[in-house]
C-alpha cells in the first residue's frame, strides 16, 4: 500500500490550496481515505475522511465551512480543498487509508499512512 500526498506549500492567510492524495496498492472502493494534519509538538487530528462510497466525514466542525474532500475512483485520488486559510492551518497533512468505516478510522490506529506535506499559512 503507497499513499502519496502533494499540494502542499506556503500560502497567505485567506488563500486556498488543494492537497491531493494518490493510492495505489489497494481496491480503492474498499478503503476509507481520510486526511489528517500535526503540528509539532502536538498529537496528530483528523480532518476529513471520505468512504468507498463517497460518504464524507468531518471530524471538526470547525472546518466545516472551509475544507471540502473528494475523489477520483479512476484515478485512485482523494483531494483536500481548503480555503479560507489561517495561520492555525499550519501543519504536516497527511492522508490515510483504512480498511473501514471514517468513523472508526478517528482513532487513527492500523491505518496506512502518507509521508505528508507541509502546509504553511502566513498572516
Amino acid at each position: 500500500v503507497q499513499l502519496v500526498e502533494s499540494g502542499g506549500g506556503l500560502v497567505q492567510a485567506g488563500g486556498s490550496l488543494r492537497l491531493s492524495c494518490a493510492a495505489s496498492g489497494i481496491v480503492f472502493e474498499d478503503y476509507s481515505i481520510g486526511w489528517f494534519r500535526q503540528v509539532p509538538g502536538k498529537g496528530r487530528e483528523g480532518v476529513l475522511c471520505i468512504s468507498g462510497t463517497g460518504v464524507k466525514t468531518y471530524y471538526s466542525d470547525s472546518m466545516k465551512d472551509r475544507f471540502a474532500i473528494s475523489n477520483d475512483n479512476a484515478q485512485m485520488m482523494v483531494y483536500l480543498q481548503m480555503s479560507g486559510l489561517k495561520p492555525d492551518d499550519t501543519a504536516v497533512y497527511y492522508c490515510a487509508a483504512g480498511l473501514r468505516s471514517c468513523e472508526s478510522m478517528s482513532t487513527m490506529s492500523s491505518l496506512y499512512w502518507g509521508q505528508g506535506t507541509q502546509v504553511t499559512v502566513s498572516s
